[in-house]
């Protein structure tokens, strides 16, 4: 039986991986998190996720929830996640990260983290996206540089950063396949006016109703197109992922990882 606790568990997210964990024969939630302020402290983790008792109250002792658990599994906010790795790296627990909206500084205490933890950060936990990532890598590799190459992506009118953490795996694979460097700052301004600049990969963003994920990657040249997209329908996918994740996580020594290396893709990028 895996322990894991939750930190985000009042967002939608949160919830969800409440609700897949109690279908899961092997999963148990030992520990819910919830900021010091959220209306949830107190309450039944498994009654706010809107199923049955789990017998776990939602707290804001983070060092007091993880204790317990084998893994944890952070989806609350960017703003948090400082504090989120020094308890876990403190704490020895594996972490699993999806929460997206990072700062540039927080990437070098990811790789400090893993010095010392199992850490997989990742944008998206779905097995779907996690295979187009390699899909869009394989054909940035192979087009040749005269197709322009588009991230369009939707989420529900709620999501805070833009374009999304998913857009952004998606133009970075691109980036690192096509020309051996990630994404410049200038190519993460998703509107952008006047004439497209040469070699350059763009993002358009959507943000609407209650959207849960459409990525499409579109590879632009002369007389045709070639499209890459995933479209998710239920947050289910991503928390059945996140939780397929944390089991593989929590029995790796430490190191940073990504969602390939659970669900076994050879990375071409």
């Amino acid at each position: 039986m895996i322990r894991a606790a939750i930190i985000g568990v009042s967002g939608r997210m949160g919830c969800a991986l409440v609700r897949a964990a109690g279908q899961t024969a092997d999963f148990r939630v030992t520990g819910a998190v919830a900021s010091p302020t959220n209306t949830a402290i107190g309450r039944d983790a498994g009654e706010l996720a809107g199923v049955a008792n789990i017998g776990v109250a939602v707290t804001a002792d983070l060092a007091n929830a993880i204790a317990a658990a084998d893994v944890v599994v952070d989806f609350s906010n960017a703003r948090a996640t400082a504090a989120n790795l020094a308890a876990c790296r403190a704490a020895h627990k594996a972490l699993l990260i999806g929460t997206t909206g990072f700062t540039a500084e927080l990437h070098a205490q990811f790789d400090s983290t893993a010095r010392e933890i199992p850490l997989l950060v990742a944008p998206n936990t779905s097995v779907g996206v996690t295979l187009l990532i390699e899909l869009v890598a394989q054909a940035a590799r192979a087009l040749p540089p005269s197709f322009d190459i588009e991230v369009i992506e939707a989420h529900h009118h709620t999501k805070r950063d833009a374009p999304s953490g998913t857009a952004l795996a998606l133009g970075n694979a691109a980036a690192v396949a096509r020309r051996g460097q990630t994404l410049t700052p200038k190519e993460l301004e998703p509107s952008r006016g006047g004439l497209r600049r040469e070699g350059d990969i763009g993002f358009a963003v959507v943000r609407g109703g209650d959207i849960v994920g459409e990525h499409t990657v579109l590879f632009a040249g002369t007389g045709e197109r070639v499209s890459l997209s995933h479209s998710a329908t239920d947050r289910a996918i991503f928390a059945r992922g996140a939780l397929q994740a944390a089991s593989w996580l929590h029995a790796q020594p430490p190191g940073r990882y990504f969602m390939r290396d659970i669900l076994g893709y050879k990375s071409v990028t």
